[in-house]
């Protein structure tokens, strides 16, 4: 079987030893994302080429052809064995998943990177006993970039700028804050329609992190953004393996992928998605686009509005899950500086 090969994370494979020769484990893979898309071209198949090189071999992954289900419905397939491999954003289960929002609400970290590893942090110290990932086993989690507002038709300068928009989400907590805002979301968990909806005039903006100027064509319908510091939300992720193929590999295998998840694969996934973002960027200014970043003002009104999304989710822990995310806040915004200033 042909071992994948484009990795962003090649060069720190050869730190790990390889592994005596033994017999030749297959995991299958999948991706909701386009195979062009760093979700799955780095993120995905990078974690996968590390793992081979590392194994010698012994451990390999074969990524199906198309994903096997709809996007929403990944994280059951990962436990159902449909798949043996796959990323899966956490609002798609919101109601079951309702810890790893802690990691997308307004004004997060500067970069993916940043975000990312202070959520990996955060997670396995505080949410993990919570257990809301029974069933599979999580690898890693992490975040894309900053979350921004993308227009078709007017600018964003405040809040009053919203009314009356119909805004592309991919559902969650930012359908939440979309609403928060004033605006009316349009839900779609398929980030390729946001072409078909903004150019169409269904859609008066989206809500994206700006990698999306590459991945989905957005410089050719969007004209307007506004750039909120740390984003105007985020989307988590989890890396998961189905649980029955993970209780079957031998300990050393275990250990092997544990070493390229956890804070590893957050802090590796956030610099891919950085990289990503940043050439979403010269594509958006290239097209040129409008671009204005968020005013004191924008930014405290926005504070404001989206407040009522964070009490909303500090109350919903609290009942169903007996823990204080106020308190849980605190630790991650503790973790947000503490990474932001390289600890």
């Amino acid at each position: 079987m042909t071992s994948l090969r484009r990795s962003a994370f090649a060069s720190l494979a050869g730190l790990c030893l390889a592994a005596p020769a033994s017999a030749e484990t297959v995991l299958t893979m999948s991706s909701w994302a386009p195979r062009s898309h760093p979700l799955t071209r780095v993120v995905l198949e990078g974690f996968a080429d590390e793992i081979e090189k590392a194994s010698g071999g012994r451990l390999k992954f074969h990524m199906l052809p198309q994903h096997p289900v709809a996007p929403p419905a990944t994280f059951d397939a990962v436990r159902d064995g449909v798949v043996d491999v796959a990323i899966a954003v956490s609002d798609w289960t919101a109601a079951r998943h309702i810890l790893p929002s802690i990691a997308e609400f307004p004004g997060g970290g500067h970069t993916a990177e940043i975000n990312s590893v202070a959520f990996s942090r955060v997670h396995f110290r505080f949410l993990n006993q919570a257990s809301e990932y029974a069933g599979v086993h999580l690898i890693g989690v992490f975040t894309h970039g900053p979350g921004q507002v993308f227009t078709t038709k007017r600018a964003i300068a405040s809040v009053s700028d919203f009314r009356g928009m119909r805004i592309r989400t991919g559902g969650g907590t930012s359908e939440a804050i979309v609403r928060a805002l004033g605006a009316s979301p349009i839900v779609t968990t398929a980030p390729q329609e946001a072409y078909e909806l903004l150019s169409s005039g269904a859609a008066d903006g989206t809500f994206f992190p700006q990698d999306s100027f590459v991945s989905f064509k957005l410089d050719k319908v969007v004209k307007y953004a506004t750039l909120f510091p740390g984003g105007l939300f985020n989307y988590s992720f989890g890396l998961f393996m189905n649980e029955g193929k993970w209780n079957a590999l031998s300990d050393e295998d275990q250990q092997l992928i544990t070493k390229f998840g956890g804070e590893y694969f957050a802090r590796r996934t956030g610099w891919a998605w950085d990289n990503a973002d940043r050439l979403g960027n010269e594509a958006m200014n290239s097209a040129g686009v409008k671009v204005a970043f968020a005013s004191s003002a924008l930014i405290g009104e926005m504070q404001v509005n989206s407040q009522q999304v964070i009490n909303a989710w500090c109350a919903e822990v609290k009942e169903k899950r007996g823990l204080d995310g106020k308190a849980l806040l605190e630790e991650f915004a503790h973790e947000l500086k503490r990474v932001g200033e390289g600890q």
